[in-house]
């Protein structure tokens, strides 16, 4: 497997326009186009373009639908730091594919200091985070160390970005 050099992303330029477009989907994905141009004071062509361009740059991911983990039985959140036993571009490579295939974790982060990854993984129990982790994390899999801190309340959980317009369009 060839491994691409780690580029710097490079902001996108976003006017006014569309950082509100995007502030507006962020909030509500599903508004429909023409009650998101009557909001912004513009054409649903207009709308549809901007949201096209959006996604075409990689800016507009996708637009998805946030479920209450506890309403659907997946109350435990826990984060995981997760140490590998050997590090370099294939390795690290080879652990993010594994845990972006695993449905029980939510976001993976490849971060610096002590540990190489921060993980969010959703369990129905226990015993299933538990098993989870026998499985992703055995010897077999690299992983020299790792510790679960386990999410006792939530406060407040985001998805949506601040944004503002930038030099551009």
């Amino acid at each position: 497997m060839s491994q691409a050099p780690l580029l710097k992303a490079q902001p996108a330029a976003l006017d006014a326009l569309d950082a509100a477009l995007l502030d507006l989907l962020q909030r509500d994905a599903t508004l429909p186009v023409r009650a998101l141009a009557d909001r912004l004071g513009t054409s649903p062509a207009t709308c549809q373009r901007r949201m096209a361009q959006l996604r075409e740059s990689g800016v507009l991911q996708r637009q998805v639908a946030i479920v209450d983990r506890r309403l659907v039985g997946r109350p435990l959140t826990v984060f995981v730091s997760v140490e590998l036993d050997k590090q370099n571009a294939a390795l690290l490579t080879q652990f993010e594919q594994r845990m972006a295939a695993e449905d029980a974790v939510m976001a993976c982060y490849e971060v610096s200091g002590e540990f190489d990854f921060l993980l969010i993984v959703s369990a129905e129990s226990m015993e299933q985070f538990h098993a989870f982790t026998r499985e992703a994390f055995s010897s077999s899999h690299n992983v020299r160390n790792f510790k679960s801190m386990f999410a006792m309340n939530c406060s407040k959980f985001e998805t949506r970005v601040p944004l503002r317009a930038t030099a551009g369009r």
